[in-house]
């Protein structure tokens, strides 16, 4: 069965995802790696989002965390502070799932601008509630098409932190989480090394080769003794991923179907 980079990052994305763990979702990506586990092996998964939806099960993807069909589908939704206070900080959050416009070697996460702060190339949306989520969650996955501009060597504003510079400066910052556990990109997934925490691939797509990840990557990227080979999406996983998005565009589009009031 044929698929895209994008479904396959996707798919390998959701299989992370575990049916006990409770999940901060970001918009975009994220969103919908983890409502593809939601619906095929990973039933009990409990969704997040940071309007302060609690267990919610869209049936199409949201367009923003305001999105009404995420409190129309949610077990309850609460103010924003408690989600923060209570959910986040209070540990009761197994995974965050983030996405970013810049990924360093060590997993540090930019959402604000490209270039320097004070005059950028690009301001970007900034970071909402990442910063938290990056710190206050168990631990974390980003899933991120692979680019020489997105995967840079050092990130131009650390919105998120990863591992910092590297090695145990996340714990000499006093954060206590795991911090990032898994990159998924279009072309591979990476995992931090041990003791240095550099990101390092541990899995390449069918058909992807060292050298593409290499071009793509923005630092002399480092690979595993050991690189699997990730398994191909299934059928199953492809079309109730496919099903998803054309639900979704149906919705947002304004057309007749299924989740159409959101």
């Amino acid at each position: 069965m044929n698929y895209t980079p994008t479904e396959m990052m996707t798919v390998v994305a959701a299989r992370a995802l575990r049916n006990e763990d409770v999940v901060f979702v970001g918009i975009g990506m994220p969103s919908a790696a983890c409502n593809l586990a939601r619906l095929t092996h990973a039933p009990g998964l409990t969704l997040i989002y940071e309007s302060g939806t609690i267990a919610t099960q869209p049936d199409v993807l949201p367009l923003s965390i305001g999105d009404p069909e995420l409190c129309q589908t949610a077990l309850s939704t609460v103010s924003v502070p408690e989600m923060f206070r209570y959910w986040l900080q209070g540990g009761r959050i197994s995974v965050g799932f983030l996405g970013g416009a810049q990924l360093d070697r060590f997993a540090n996460i930019n959402t604000t601008v490209i270039g320097p702060y004070d005059a950028p190339k690009t301001r970007l949306p900034g970071g909402g509630g990442a910063p938290e989520i990056a710190t206050q969650c168990g631990e974390i996955f980003i899933i991120m098409a692979q680019s020489p501009r997105a995967f840079v060597d050092k990130v131009d504003f650390v919105t998120s932190l990863g591992f910092g510079e590297g090695g145990d400066h996340r714990q000499r910052l006093g954060v206590t989480t795991k911090g990032p556990s898994r990159v998924f990109t279009d072309l591979a997934i990476l995992e931090p090394a041990p003791e240095t925490n550099e990101l390092t691939v541990v899995s390449l797509h069918p058909g992807v080769t060292r050298a593409q990840v290499s071009e793509a990557t923005g630092w002399p990227i480092r690979f595993a003794d050991n690189v699997a080979e990730t398994p191909v999406p299934t059928h199953q996983e492809l079309d109730v991923l496919r099903a998803l998005h054309a639900r979704t565009k149906a919705a947002h589009s304004g057309s007749s179907g299924a989740g159409a009031a959101a």
